[in-house]
């Protein structure tokens, strides 16, 4: 069937979503690319944005506008690959971690997909869970561990279901959301000191500021390894123009605006970031303050939803054999138990834990996109389809060797961490954290040397692609 003959199948929310990684073919695609705007908004619209605005000044020690020339550099960041990579996603019909084989080959991109299935499925889910019980606590006053287990639920029941109820989640959550949390905003900055500096002086801080952009930059870039899980269901002629701008936007203004009230609410008087929830909804009058906690914790389930959907589409893009129809909705099941126990160990101290999860995020996310960003140049205008394949196992040795180079590399020179400080801050305090941007270059530059060496397995001329990728999945036939 092809692109121009396809009946498009509606939408089915509702239904739980079969199957597991293979390419969507073009009766069942779908949707607006619009819809990505949504899709990366909603996720945001949460106190774990906010947090990374709090800590950039609470924890960093930078000024309200150091703060947020920091934050909207590495939010800038993650969001342009954000959109670029979003782009990927209708040509074949695949998922992000599966279009990643291209670059790692068969093997070499379990790494990859087990650290993104570890990072998504259980270390995001965690994060985002621990917000969002600690704002149900906050509101009604019931233990932090019932309202824990109230919020899995919810976000482990869309994720199940699949990808046409969580676009449909994320696009109504990101309406009711946006609006609350703009008028939240907009009350914070009407109590906040624009004009804060750390006591001490007004001096600019290097390492504050390379501290606070890697930890924005982590943030947003956490959703680039999920990319085009969620435009894959669009038609293949859809504009890719449009679909970058919308990806990319949504998940920018969502997190600047958020970051940025997180950063104004740590200037208030009084603010006490060992108990943020309570500390940034203070000065808002009682009806907007219930509102916000709400907000706070429909967007934990809207980001989660994400997490655990993807979370599962990683895990089967290493390569996992599950002979179920409803493999994906099962392993979602089985992150979110799991992820439950995660987030109830990490309630204790969840702020100092968060502020190393999202510097860890960006370390290994930074070489992994250096690597993959080069691979789709150099692979420009051949098709995948008949290497990502399962029964191809297909190899490509230089990019797991440049990964680990990029990453092993920066993160013992540059990291900047409560467990480990890399040499060159430890005799350079004043550098920060660069491990991010210096793992990008060096994977990047590795790769594309050992490229042109290895001379790795190219598919085809574009032109002659299958029409649907057959056999990346357990199965034999498509979704």
């Amino acid at each position: 069937m092809t692109e121009a003959t396809a009946t498009i199948a509606p939408s089915k929310p509702t239904i739980v979503e079969p199957g597991g990684i293979e390419a969507i073919p073009a009766d069942r695609r779908h949707g607006s690319p619009w819809q990505l705007f949504a899709t990366w908004t909603a996720p945001n619209l949460e106190f774990a944005t906010i947090f990374v605005g709090v800590i950039a000044v609470a924890f960093f020690g930078l000024g309200f506008w150091q703060a947020i020339l920091a934050l909207a550099l590495g939010t800038a960041a993650g969001a342009i690959s954000q959109g670029l990579l979003s782009t990927w996603g209708p040509r074949e019909g695949l998922a992000q971690m599966v279009i990643s084989r291209t670059a790692f080959g068969y093997r070499g991109n379990i790494l990859p997909a087990a650290l993104n299935t570890a990072m998504a499925g259980l270390g995001w889910f965690a994060v985002n869970s621990v917000s969002g019980a600690f704002a149900l606590t906050t509101l009604t006053g019931i233990p932090t561990v019932l309202s824990l287990l109230i919020v899995v639920v919810i976000e482990v029941a869309v994720a199940f279901v699949g990808h046409d109820l969580v676009q449909l989640f994320e696009r109504y959550s990101s309406y009711i959301l946006g609006a609350i949390f703009l008028v939240a905003t907009i009350t914070i900055f009407l109590h906040a000191d624009l004009g804060f500096v750390q006591k001490g002086g007004s001096n600019f801080s290097v390492a504050g500021f390379t501290l606070a952009a890697g930890a924005a930059f982590g943030y947003a870039a956490g959703w680039n390894p999920y990319a085009s899980d969620y435009s894959r269901y669009l038609r293949a002629a859809t504009s890719r123009r449009t679909i970058a701008w919308a990806a990319g936007l949504g998940n920018f203004v969502s997190c600047i605006v958020l970051m940025a009230a997180g950063a104004a609410a740590a200037t208030i008087a009084g603010f006490n970031p060992d108990d943020p929830t309570t500390s940034f909804t203070a000065t808002m009058p009682v009806i907007l303050r219930d509102l916000t906690l709400v907000a706070i914790t429909v967007g934990a389930i809207a980001a989660n939803a994400l997490n655990i959907y993807s979370g599962a589409m990683s895990f089967l893009a290493a390569g996992i054999k599950i002979p179920f129809a409803w493999r994906r909705a099962i392993i979602a099941l089985g992150f979110g138990v799991v992820g439950f126990f995660i987030a109830w160990s990490a309630l204790p101290d969840a702020g100092h834990t968060y502020e190393n999860f999202l510097l860890v995020i960006a370390y290994w996310i930074a070489p992994w996109l250096g690597v993959v960003l080069v691979d789709r140049y150099l692979r420009r205008g051949t098709e995948i389809g008949t290497i990502v394949a399962d029964k191809a196992r297909y190899r490509n040795a230089a990019g797991i060797v440049a990964f680990l180079f990029g990453l092993v590399v920066s993160v013992v020179l540059f990291s900047n961490q409560q467990f480990y400080v890399g040499v060159v801050p430890k005799a350079w305090a004043a550098v920060g954290d660069l491990t991010a941007i210096v793992g990008l270059v060096l994977a990047a530059a590795a790769y594309y040397v050992l490229f042109l060496a290895i001379r790795p397995r190219l598919g085809g001329p574009l032109g002659d692609a299958p029409d649907v990728p057959i056999g990346i999945d357990a199965a034999d036939d498509v979704a």
